[in-house]
């Protein structure tokens, strides 16, 4: 950092900062506010002429109108290496527990520590020989053991071209610091690499080969999820809802059995104390692949709504970043991002400050491309040696109100592949998941055929008409045709649309008995009934719906699955055939 390139404000509103400079300044460059013996960080926004506007992502107390800046000549980054599994930081990648150990509850400002441990040793092993002819960005040059994953040490992205090998460490252990490998580029010049490197968060990382079309089903194991609205690797969906319908249970059991290697967790400006219970719960969450404890394979980025707002923005692109890092060595990687409306809101308090043009509800113009960017960094990719890897990104949104219509949810809309709406009803109705089965959509291909998976949605929709209707004229004015199709609809909501997310069994279910027992389920929908009475209707959908609610709480294919299989063909074969003859 050179005495040449520093400035001075102008103007301070709130985190934002007015500067003067001379020295050409970068976009998104970080810069350095000196207040007294404090260094707070900021980043550039934009620039013009010779002025830059600068978030400062720390409270601005105390600074002062013709306070210096010092800049750094490097944009906003985040260290990618071996040690970010299993670790809570901020928007910024500082390790909160480490700020918890060295300051206590209230952290100081201007305190940057470093995101991975410099001091741990990690086991290298190389994969490629000194004396290769060339290798090129994103190549592995070895690997260290990291949790249950292969972490691969590649060429830092952003050494573009083709270098030569000109020495690479033998095995053995090495700190971050240490130099595992000098490559030699085409002007002769030898480049050092680490364990370690920076990536600038705003810039996606697209050291691969290509993008492919997710297709692929994501297996969350949840039944309304994987079955009705499913999702792709690599693809996208959001999970708007009103405040209390579910959304941090449903995103800790999609994080703990979803069908992925990694878990990040961006809480880009959810309330303190959902936070907190985020943190609390997920190192007593268990692993189902390896019985340890989920964070092992988690990383948390941690920015609530009472942080300074500038690092709340950063926290989801960081987020993003380290999930494109992992990608990168073929891992299948899922980001949850809550909330996205949070995240919102944060860019609408920097565009009032920076006076732009609103757009709807004083959000600015750019809202939904920033979204559709945001969104855009999923996908499947083929990396540069023909293994695959994928990142697939979930927002939650938090509509005022439950109110589907605001702006970033009809953003997010605009670009995710499948659209989970959370109803209050059904939250207040004790229904969890409570998406909603008639709102909710999907683009992916589900596991199931179609035209199946078309019928069941007819009898759901036909289902609440007739539901709807019975609240108008009563259960005495509808005819026995339609009371059983309401009936058939309420049968599959309270069997296969609902899961006990706290039961061991009935919280995760795998794809082959997702099948199976849709199969069941769906002979039954189809099944021609013709009942004497409506109450001898209901008594037998009730005795059923619950016969089905029992066998989710068995073992698949346990001797106890198939009893409860067995009691429930017997009750269709005797009861439901009964009334089907008149008798």
């Amino acid at each position: 950092m050179t005495n040449e390139r520093v400035g001075y404000i102008q103007s301070i509103q709130g985190n934002m900062i007015t500067v003067h400079f001379e020295e050409d300044v970068l976009q998104n460059e970080v810069g350095y506010v000196i207040c007294g013996k404090e260094k707070l960080m900021a980043e550039v926004i934009r620039i013009s002429d010779n002025t830059a506007y600068m978030q400062v992502f720390e409270d601005t107390k105390g600074v002062k109108v013709g306070d210096r800046i010092e800049f750094s000549l490097t944009m906003l980054s985040v260290k990618l290496g071996p040690g970010l599994l299993g670790q809570v930081y901020d928007g910024l990648q500082n390790p909160l527990p480490e700020l918890a150990k060295k300051f206590g509850f209230f952290l100081p400002r201007g305190i940057q520590l470093d995101a991975l441990n410099s001091g741990a040793k990690w086991h290298f092993f190389p994969l490629i020989k000194t004396g290769k002819k060339t290798v090129s960005s994103a190549e592995p040059l070895g690997y260290v053991q990291e949790g249950i994953f292969k972490h691969y040490i590649m060429v830092p992205f952003d050494l573009t071209g083709e270098y030569s090998v000109e020495k690479i460490a033998s095995e053995g252990d090495y700190t971050i610091k240490d130099t595992i490998a000098i490559l030699r580029d085409s002007r002769g010049n030898n480049i050092k690499v680490g364990m370690a490197f920076d990536w600038p968060i705003k810039i996606p990382i697209k050291a691969y080969r290509q993008k492919l079309t997710p297709k692929e089903p994501l297996t969350t194991k949840i039944r309304i999820i994987d079955t009705f609205f499913p999702v792709a690797k690599g693809g996208t969906y959001c999970i708007p809802g009103p405040f209390g319908a579910g959304k941090t249970v449903l995103q800790q059991l999609t994080s703990r059995y979803a069908d992925v290697d990694v878990v990040i967790l961006a809480a880009c400006g959810e309330r303190a104390g959902e936070v907190v219970e985020t943190l609390r719960k997920f190192p007593e969450l268990n692993d189902p692949r390896t019985g340890k404890s989920l964070m092992e394979r988690t990383i948390i980025i941690c920015n609530t709504s009472s942080m300074p707002v500038a690092a709340r923005d950063a926290s989801v692109y960081t987020a993003a970043t380290l999930g494109e890092y992992y990608r990168q060595m073929g891992l299948n990687v899922l980001l949850l991002a809550d909330s996205t409306s949070r995240w919102a809101q944060a860019m609408r308090e920097v565009s009032g400050r920076l006076e732009e043009i609103p757009g709807e509800e004083a959000y600015p113009a750019y809202l939904e491309s920033r979204i559709a960017e945001f969104y855009e960094r999923s996908g499947l990719v083929e990396l540069f040696l023909g293994e695959k890897g994928s990142l697939t990104i979930g927002g939650t949104v938090s509509p005022a109100g439950g109110n589907f219509d605001e702006p970033v949810t009809q953003a997010t809309l605009k670009v995710v592949g499948a659209f989970h709406g959370l109803s209050r009803d059904r939250a207040n109705a004790r229904r969890f998941p409570s998406i909603d089965p008639l709102e909710s959509w999907s683009r992916y291909p589900s596991f199931i055929a179609p035209e199946v998976i078309k019928d069941a949605r007819e009898m759901l929709i036909k289902g609440n008409e007739v539901g709807q209707m019975m609240k108008v004229i009563g259960e005495e004015g509808t005819s026995m045709d339609d009371f059983i199709i309401y009936l058939k609809a309420e049968f599959l909501d309270s069997v296969y649309l609902q899961q006990n997310g706290f039961d061991k069994v009935d919280a995760a279910t795998g794809l082959a008995r997702q099948e199976y027992v849709f199969g069941k389920i769906y002979s039954v929908l189809n099944k021609k009934l013709n009942f004497d009475t409506k109450d001898n209707a209901r008594k037998a959908f009730h005795a059923l719906r619950q016969l089905f609610v029992d066998w989710n709480y068995k073992e698949w294919e346990s001797q106890e699955f198939k009893e409860q299989e067995r009691k429930i063909e017997e009750f269709l074969d005797t009861q439901m055939s009964a009334e089907d003859k008149g008798r």
